[in-house]
């Protein structure tokens, strides 16, 4: 599949995601990138990603879809009146959180590709009257932020569905004000897919087939500029992963990561 036909399809997906309609990468069971069906389940999942109760019970109703793999807030250590971006913003759950974090002096910028995801996050929005978040239509590898925009770059598990992920971490690099950092929960492979696996359209979806590994990742983000990297796996993620598509063993070939570094 080339790089835009695979775009076309996860703007699909979450297109659907965000409209409550089927979608195009099939019956995929639960994914990543996929809602659960009862909210209890989206709680769940996030309470597993590492999100409190309070931080849950903080965020407009819809705005929870489920589609994470960790919590980039926990290593953000956002401030007061910082401005900070959010890659694949979606229905803007970490958007609303680290407007808390950075309070009225600070600003958030979510980034979304999705018009049905911006609509859906424009109007949570509105419901706790947030004037401190915006929402912008765009893609990762042109992001529409000027040059030295941003104290944090956060991500959760959306960059791995990127075809050209170097791009996405040069445009990081551009945003970000110098001493600016990056906060990034994603997917990383840790052994090659078998082949059933690497052509199944609803891991590709599923935050899956598109994960790069750690060393890769790391070339990427020094290439780009950024000092300080480290990427820490996280082992324990597997037994959530293994619920994105049970009984395919996914959890054996990807893993959870925190994603840090930092621009000079």
């Amino acid at each position: 599949m080339d790089e835009q036909g695979l775009k076309d399809m996860v703007r699909a997906r979450y297109g659907s995601i965000a409209a409550s309609e089927p979608d195009c990468c099939g019956p995929a069971a639960s994914s990543c990138c996929g809602p659960s069906p009862e909210p209890q389940n989206i709680d769940g999942k996030a309470r597993q990603m590492g999100y409190s109760e309070t931080e849950l019970a903080s965020v407009p109703d819809g705005a929870n879809l489920g589609l994470g793999c960790g919590n980039p807030q926990a290593i953000a250590a956002m401030r007061s009146g910082e401005v900070v971006i959010d890659l694949g913003s979606g229905a803007g759950f970490d958007c609303f959180l680290a407007a808390q974090q950075v309070g009225p002096n600070g600003r958030v910028i979510g980034i979304d590709m999705t018009h049905e995801m911006l609509k859906k996050a424009r109007e949570n929005a509105a419901k706790i009257a947030a004037t401190n978040v915006e929402f912008r239509l765009g893609e990762l590898e042109y992001l529409p932020v000027a040059d030295n925009t941003a104290d944090v770059v956060i991500s959760n598990c959306v960059i791995n569905l990127v075809p050209d992920k170097a791009q996405v971490f040069r445009e990081a690099f551009r945003a970000l004000k110098p001493g600016g950092r990056i906060a990034i929960s994603d997917i990383v492979n840790t052994a090659p897919l078998p082949a059933d696996l690497q052509g199944d359209a609803s891991l590709v979806c599923g935050c899956v087939v598109g994960a790069a590994t750690i060393d890769q990742i790391d070339i990427w983000l020094r290439d780009a500029g950024f000092s300080d990297v480290r990427i820490t796996a996280k082992p324990e993620s597997r037994e959530l992963i293994s619920t994105w598509a049970p009984g395919r063993g996914i959890e054996e070939y990807v893993v959870s990561a925190i994603v840090e570094a930092r621009k000079p």
